[in-house]
């Protein structure tokens, strides 16, 4: 029945109410007119979308669709908040990450919005001698410091509570996280670290420093390697479950443990997903919290980072829009930290105004958009505490291999996490090649005259163990051999598109092909004569009519003129067509191979 609002008005009072079996007999019709017969259930999966996980994303979500109640904020599990008051005194926190020295960033970001500081320290970082010029003129009472020290973590802390003693820094003022992490260090470098020395720093943490955790559990090393949502929080729980083992062991309660640990996730564009990931982590944590004895200490602390799978070198500038809607994510998602990497992160050390469009993207959402306003505002939304739901059963499943298989170190050590994180990004790469998930400004809507964007180059992170991959790796290959020719020969290789009829014949898949073979970098022609193009291959497009009447004769008529290869944009049967381009082909095969036929090596 319709529900009243208190002042009796109703706009939909003289309505009956809808059905979700009437909807889904609109949804048939639909389908129907565009060559699908399929009803009931089945026209509602044809309008689904299949996730990572084996998750799906329904059309329309009701009242039926139910999910676990998420509680409150501030009370177990957490989904919707580990704190009561949520964001809402100040926004979350804007942590800034800084890898190398640069005399008046740190400062320039604190004095403009950032909160805190991220310090990578060490190999490919701030040499440990260097902490203290790097902190130079930060007052350490109110700038709380995360370090990410790798293998340097015990010279680095030792170094970093030097220097908090040295400014007669009261202990219960210091903020932060010494950042020991020995998983994540074994999963980026393949070797293992002792964990005696870290529990020590925990050890001394709990009982001098209150406020300052000694452990992060960082799930980027597995969102990096191409992990999904689910096995990256899998791993994140497994490493989490393992560092309170070695906690306990080592002395401490698993309250005290609980309170060492800081989780870092990566935030994504995809808005929902992150949401979600960041909802159904603190819910598992929780879990984890109450079968260890302690259900009041599963709060789990997050750090969300912006991913640096997404980020890409061609048209940076677009990498400002992905961190915005991931920023926005994780702000939603509950995040207490957030850092935006900046624009030019996959290209080199990021200038002065990237860093300031970074701290600016947190700042513009909490203070002009007003997100952290409301605590948990996509709760109750029955896509998202779905989709939350959903994720966390997936996660626990992973959670549960792993455990099964004897932690998260001898998943590393005997490469079994390597294998499921490849076979997960083998299937996301063909997603990526048929441009089902498209990049914009590289698979889609490529600008080949784009003035490269140079940076100072970063220093090489620790590797030797699990890869780092990026959404536009296979396509940045293709443009990289493309200016290599370019670099050579002075001109790019060509491709000439042939169209045939009038405009509205013919602009659609005109510029389908051309925003298709520009992704690899090659140069569509579009004006005179195929002869004059300096082109050596050739694309016909029109409309399917149009090309029933044209298409062989066409065709033809491009060999005769030197044509060594003919496309057709459709798809079809036509005489004297060597090659297809359509929507959901293998691009990155078809531009493969067209560039070694041009001899573009």
């Amino acid at each position: 029945m319709t529900v009243l609002p208190d002042d009796g008005l109703s706009l939909a009072a003289e309505f009956p109410d809808a059905t979700h079996e009437q909807w889904q007999r609109l949804v048939e019709g639909v389908l129907r007119k565009s060559g699908k017969e399929v009803s009931g259930t089945a026209a509602e999966d044809a309008l689904s979308t299949t996730l990572e996980d084996g998750l799906r994303t329904r059309p329309l979500y009701t009242a039926r669709d139910g999910a676990p109640d998420p509680g409150l904020p501030g009370f177990a599990p957490f989904v919707r908040g580990g704190r009561p008051e949520g964001n809402t005194t100040g926004g979350w926190d804007v942590r800034q990450r800084h890898a190398a020295p640069v005399d008046g960033a740190v400062l320039a970001d604190l004095e403009n919005g950032v909160t805190s500081l991220w310090l990578l320290v060490g190999q490919g970082g701030i040499p440990v001698s260097g902490i203290a010029r790097a902190l130079d003129g930060v007052y350490l009472d109110l700038a709380p410091v995360v370090l990410d020290a790798g293998r340097d973590v015990e010279a680095a802390a030792a170094e970093l509570l030097r220097l908090y003693e040295d400014r007669s820094i009261d202990p219960k003022a210091v903020r932060g996280n010494l950042g020991a992490d020995p998983l994540g260090h074994e999963a980026r470098t393949g070797t293992p670290l002792d964990f005696a020395p870290v529990a020590a720093l925990a050890a001394r943490c709990a009982e001098r420093y209150p406020g300052l955790r000694a452990l992060t559990v960082d799930a980027l090393p597995y969102h990096e390697a191409g992990g999904s949502a689910a096995q990256e929080l899998g791993a994140s729980l497994a490493t989490g479950v393992a560092y309170l083992r070695g906690l306990t062991e080592a002395g401490l309660t698993v309250e005290a443990a609980c309170a060492q640990l800081e989780f870092r996730y990566a935030a994504t564009a995809d808005q929902f997903l992150t949401i979600a990931k960041l909802r159904a982590a603190r819910r598992l944590w929780a879990r984890v919290a109450e079968v260890s004895g302690a259900p009041g200490a599963g709060a789990q602390v997050q750090h969300a980072v912006t991913s640096p799978v997404m980020m890409t070198r061609r048209d940076p500038w677009v990498n400002m829009l992905r961190t915005t809607v991931a920023t926005l994510a994780a702000g939603v998602g509950g995040a207490d930290s957030v850092t935006v990497l900046p624009f030019d992160h996959a290209l080199g050390l990021p200038d002065a105004f990237s860093r300031r469009i970074a701290r600016n993207t947190s700042t513009i959402l909490v203070e002009e958009s007003h997100l952290a306003r409301v605590i948990d505002p996509a709760g109750g939304s029955w896509y998202v505490e779905r989709l939350t739901d959903e994720l966390a059963q997936a996660a626990w499943e992973f959670f549960r291999t792993i455990e099964r298989d004897g932690g998260q170190a001898a998943v590393l050590r005997s490469g079994r996490i390597r294998t499921d994180l490849a076979t997960t990004w083998a299937e996301r790469s063909k997603k990526l090649a048929k441009r089902r998930e498209p990049i914009t400004g590289v698979s889609e809507f490529p600008l080949l005259a784009e003035k490269p964007v140079e940076r100072e180059a970063a220093p090489e992170p620790p590797s030797g163990g699990l890869p780092r991959v990026r959404r536009d790796e296979a396509y940045e290959a293709l443009r990289a051999r493309s200016d290599a020719h370019l670099a050579a020969t002075g001109s790019r290789p060509r491709i000439f598109l042939a169209t045939l009829g009038p405009a509205a014949a013919y602009t659609a898949r005109a510029t389908f092909a051309a925003n298709l073979f520009q992704a690899g970098g090659i140069e569509p022609v579009t004006e005179g004569r195929f002869e004059d193009s300096g082109a050596t291959e050739a694309v016909l497009c029109s409309s399917d009519a149009l090309y029933a009447e044209q298409a062989a004769q066409s065709a033809e008529s491009l060999r005769a003129a030197g044509a060594r290869q003919v496309f057709l944009a459709g798809r079809g049967d036509y005489s004297g067509i060597d090659s297809y381009v359509f929507a959901g082909c293998d691009a990155v095969d078809v531009l493969s191979a067209t560039l070694d036929r041009m001899g573009v090596s």
